[in-house]
């Protein structure tokens, strides 16, 4: 039960893919505004990323304090279930300084009744962008259906305002488009008021609200889920007194007639306070003007074993209805619903789309014979009809994929030349996204993923083999001891199959809504560069061996002739001596998105400059294949590294105090790494000992490679053969929540902390399961002191161990910063 639980809470924090104002899934005519300043600022122009016209939408007049007669309305054509809204102010090359500093959100089903957005306290202004290029992404708590979406900016005084926008959620599957109940009541209990009424319902009579956003009440029903509510705030409860017919009725309709299986109620058990899960439900179903004589009853048994909340299924047989009708009797005192949700089977649905499907064709055909429809030959004529008009769908469905793919391949020269014009741009300020997760996925998606490939590679790519001077060296050795440095600092996997992929990380909360904010922003560029990385002559690289495989690209060993003139800023390092570097490459097949991804990520990762993050030398994107060319660190992974040694081994250390004195050291560094990415508010999300290399004199510096390693294939998770993740080392608000911030960066440093003071000698929660390891983050969730923390590692001070636990907290706020981390592990150095 824990487990289905805990799945649930996952499927509802990750429904948060693009819904296509950036990838273009929304066409142009899907977008519209009250008004445009002009016709290179209409509302197609309003799309989050692009800098088509004149960079945005704009609407033909300054906006106005308490005016909200402007916005910005996208038309997602079926109810979606939107959970995140990104903006943006106007690109114009740096000319222009418009944006909406604030802005609300109204939303509307059918495009008649239109409902403004509000937090769970009420609070209607979302707080917006402080400059043109950052995008800010706000969490929309509680979450919206709708098919109609309307940004409005709001300001303090006359000013223009310019918008690019992005909505994030996925489609709206349960196709309930309203629900009415009567009103939730007040409870007294134990000297403090409970109220149940249903807070987020946005109908004055029909309408929907917190029965169908996606989350649910805990065992206890004066406690909440969210932050900072009364008592009662997750439950719609009623009182028996309140019914004389001992039951309460409520009423669901739908978009279209449906084929309905199931209905799941989430109750409150809590029996010894007086409240019981419901004792009878009776289900009334209509597809038409009248309802249906014979209802499905449904009897509850009464449980006083266990007072946990939970599903209750509701059998509903298939039955055919767009309008459901159910009653629910008391058990006891009170009843007390958190979430209803219904399934529907697919055999009608099929059925409907089928007969939609052919019915433009086949049987206007067949309609010309009505009269003489039973003649065999005739209906015979007629089935032929249809199965050769499927035939030729599916040919020219066939076709237009290959055409596709053609169009592509004769296209990505001209891309190329784009793409590198766009990387020299010093202004131009890019966003850094997520890839896909799906090696299928082409020109429609938005972003491509890097996966470990098997471990049958005998033979350098043949992207290396077209390198001139790239030879293959067999027998080195090494590769057990490298590992490749693919230094993207881009998420490496994504909560679920629903996650927003957006580069973000957290600012302050502000407004009771988790703000967001693309990490590229406000990245200074080094003193006397201009942060463009020179073109290194690749017939100096000679390939040494393979480091490592991704599904867009590889990353290899190998030795650089002249590569110290391109390290402008290491002014004594003069040798003429081939260097040892690692290069990332791009496959020349990648497709649009890919390509573009790899040379945003040369930009950012051009800017970073610290002592303990790994560095980008040089690039190679004048022609094929694209490569990136970092730093390589002799002595291979932290991880590695401290598990050949021991506490003990002489060579190492000398005694424990000097051991542990070494590795706090170690730590210290990665932490001083930590604290530069958290001063740009860059979120790693993968932190761990396997994703930070070790040079010479014991020098740390952190990379993000780990995923593309079989050896560490064993620290990611996956969900549903896709999604992986490194949950040994991730925050609880992070596997549950989707949320991911400086904050669950510290938690990440605290398990890497451990990592390193136990010699990598096990896997963190070695005991757990996966499975066991996602129940344990549900600890932390419901805070009831039962979750199980990693123990003292051997030999560990107790105030490391105290700084452990600290980076542990439940409360993100209480977890120390990466300064007073740095500064705590320094006075062990001291």
């Amino acid at each position: 039960k824990k487990r289905v639980m805990l799945l649930l809470h996952l499927l509802n924090a990750v429904c948060r893919y693009p819904l296509g104002m950036t990838g273009g899934q929304i066409q142009d005519e899907d977008i519209s505004a009250s008004s445009q300043w002009s016709e290179s600022t209409a509302a197609r122009y309003g799309r989050l990323d692009f800098d088509d016209g004149d960079g945005a939408w704009c609407p033909d007049v300054m906006a106005e304090p308490d005016n909200l007669k402007e916005f910005l309305q996208i038309d997602l054509r079926t109810l979606h279930f939107v959970t995140l809204v990104g903006t943006q102010g106007r690109h114009a090359d740096g000319a222009g300084n418009e944006f909406a500093q604030r802005y609300k959100v109204k939303y509307s089903r059918d495009g008649t009744h239109w409902v403004s957005w509000r937090d769970r306290q009420g609070r209607q202004i979302i707080e917006g962008n402080s400059n043109t290029y950052d995008v800010v992404l706000k969490d929309l708590e509680p979450p919206i259906i709708a098919r109609f979406v309307r940004f409005m900016p709001v300001t303090d005084t006359s000013m223009i305002v310019c918008m690019r926008v992005e909505l994030y959620g996925c489609e709206w599957l349960d196709g309930l488009v309203s629900y009415s109940a009567p009103a939730g009541q007040q409870m007294t209990f134990r000297g403090q008021q409970i109220y149940l009424n249903d807070t987020v319902y946005d109908g004055a009579i029909k309408g929907l609200g917190q029965l169908t956003d996606g989350s649910w009440g805990l065992d206890d029903f004066t406690k909440s889920q969210v932050y900072g509510v009364w008592p009662g705030y997750d439950y719609v409860g009623w009182t028996n007194a309140s019914f004389p017919g001992g039951s309460v009725e409520m009423t669901f309709e739908f978009d279209r007639i449906r084929n309905f299986t199931s209905m799941k109620v989430h109750c409150n058990n809590m029996y010894t306070w007086g409240v019981k899960m419901f004792r009878l439900a009776v289900c009334y179903f209509r597809s038409d003007s009248d309802w249906e004589p014979n209802p499905v009853v449904f009897k509850l048994k009464s449980d006083h074993i266990s007072p946990s909340a939970r599903f209750v299924t509701v059998a509903l047989g298939n039955r055919m209805a767009s309008t459901i009708r159910c009653r629910f009797a008391f058990n006891d005192i009170w009843m007390m619903f958190s979430e209803i949700a219904f399934q529907s089977g697919n055999s009608g649905l099929i059925t409907l789309h089928v007969l939609s499907f052919i019915s433009s064709a086949p049987f206007l055909i067949c309609s010309l014979f009505h009269d003489s429809f039973y003649n065999t030959r005739i209906l015979i004529g007629c089935l032929v009809a249809i199965i050769v008009i499927l035939f030729a769908i599916i040919i020219i469905i066939l076709w237009r994929q290959v055409w596709q793919k053609m169009i592509e391949k004769a296209s990505r020269r001209m891309l190329d030349d784009e793409l590198t014009v766009r990387l020299s741009v010093q202004r131009e300020a890019f966003t850094h996204r997520h890839s896909s997760l799906s090696s299928d996925v082409e020109s429609n998606s938005t972003y491509e993923r890097i996966f470990p490939m098997g471990s049958d590679y005998q033979e350098p790519s043949q992207l290396l083999r077209k390198l001139p001077e790239f030879q293959a060296t067999e027998n080195l050795g090494r590769t057990a001891q490298y590992l490749p440095i693919l230094m993207s600092f881009q998420t490496q996997f994504i909560v679920a199959p629903h996650y927003a992929e957006a580069d973000i990380v957290s600012q302050q909360e502000a407004a009771g809504a988790h703000s967001y904010r693309v990490t590229v922003v406000n990245m200074p560029l080094s003193p006397g560069r201009d942060g463009a990385l020179e073109e290194f002559p690749r017939e100096r690289l000679t390939f040494k061996e393979k480091l490592g495989e991704g599904q867009f690209g590889e990353v290899h060993l190998c030795e650089a002739e002249g590569m110290q003139e391109f390290k402008k800023d290491h002014c004594g390092d003069i040798s003429d001596e081939p260097m040892l570097v690692a290069v990332k490459t791009l496959r020349e097949d990648a497709n649009k998105n890919a390509r573009n991804d790899f040379l945003k990520e040369i930009r950012i990762i051009s800017r970073l400059r610290d002592p303990n993050i790994i560095r980008l030398l040089a690039v190679c994107v004048e022609s094929d294949p694209l490569c990136m060319i970092t730093e390589y660190m002799e002595n291979g992974d932290l991880n590695q590294f401290l598990s050949r040694h021991e506490l003990q081994e002489e060579g190492l250390l000398a005694g424990i105090s000097a051991t542990i004195r070494i590795l706090i050291h170690m730590a210290s560094q990665i932490s001083s790494g930590m604290k530069y990415l958290s001063s740009l508010n860059f979120v790693h999300r993968d932190l761990a000992t396997r994703n930070c290399l070790v040079g010479t004199n014991n020098t740390i510096k952190i990379a993000d490679f780990g995923m593309s390693r079989n050896l560490y294939r064993g620290d990611y998770y996956r969900i549903q053969g896709r999604a992986v993740l490194p949950i040994r080392w991730m925050s609880w608000e992070s596997i549950l929540l989707g949320k991911f911030t400086m904050a669950s960066d510290v938690w990440a440093f605290g398990v890497t902390l451990w990592e390193i003071l136990t010699l990598c000698k096990e896997q963190p929660y070695a005991e757990f399961t996966d499975e066991q390891v996602i129940e344990n983050t549900g600890e932390f969730f419901r805070d009831q002191n039962k979750q199980v923390y990693l123990p003292k590692p051997h030999c560990c001070p107790d105030s490391v161990y105290s700084l452990m636990l600290s980076c542990w907290k439940r409360n993100a706020k209480e977890r120390p910063t990466f300064l007073e981390i740095h500064s705590t592990l320094m006075e062990y150095h001291d």
